[in-house]
């Protein structure tokens, strides 16, 4: 009970320290981390599930060890190149969206300012603000230009500052699809096992990989 205690005490006492105002303002006046989880799930499910499957069917069809291997690693490898130049692709898409999204905030904050302000108004209403605070809220927004075309790309079209880069998310989903994707092969590289051993050794390893 104490040791519980005590282990409580020391994660608020660091808490603490991370919530210093200084320790806030450096973390919150650094550009956002790109999240690159999402990118390596991509890669390492869809690698590990493709690999167990051609294992399957060169188990099925009475294959070698030989040629499991050989068909496994050229898996790998052209699955993966085309894995990674698919997610390269949406991550290029995603971010001209969200430049268009810009574009058009900026053009409709010229055309239309008073309107774009309505929506800036309407959108903090919702959140509970009201009154002279939602009107120093809607001033302080709409008078910085930036702030104001990042808070309706954030609330109007759900884009976040954290943009990933394309080139990054398909490294990411690439090594995660060669990586993964080859545990399945590992029974095929110890010799002293049986067919049917490799066999369900690799069923084993691939399910294992799904585990949380």
């Amino acid at each position: 009970m104490k040791g519980r205690e005590e282990k409580s005490k020391q994660s608020r006492r660091a808490l603490l320290e991370e919530h210093r105002p200084e320790r806030i303002h450096a973390r919150l006046g650094k550009e956002p981390r790109s999240q690159r989880v999402s990118d390596f799930v991509l890669g390492a499910i869809d690698g590990c599930v493709t690999t167990f499957a051609i294992v399957a069917g060169a188990f099925g069809a009475g294959f070698t060890e030989s040629v499991v291997l050989v068909m496994g690693f050229a898996n790998l490898i052209a699955d993966g190149f085309s894995m990674a130049v698919s997610n390269y692709e949406a991550v290029s898409v995603e971010r001209d969206q969200a430049a268009a999204a810009a574009r058009t905030e900026r053009q409709h904050i010229d055309l239309v300012p008073e309107g774009e302000r309505e929506e800036i108004r309407q959108i903090f209403q919702r959140k509970g603000f009201q009154g002279q605070v939602l009107d120093e809220v809607v001033a302080t927004i709409t008078a910085n230009r930036q702030l104001w075309i990042d808070t309706m790309l954030a609330e109007e079209y759900g884009i976040s500052r954290s943009a990933r880069r394309p080139l990054g998310s398909a490294i990411v989903t690439f090594l995660a699809f060669i990586g993964v994707g080859a545990v399945p092969l590992l029974p095929y590289l110890i010799r002293p096992l049986e067919t049917s051993e490799q066999f369900y050794s690799s069923a084993a390893l691939a399910a294992c990989t799904f585990l949380p």
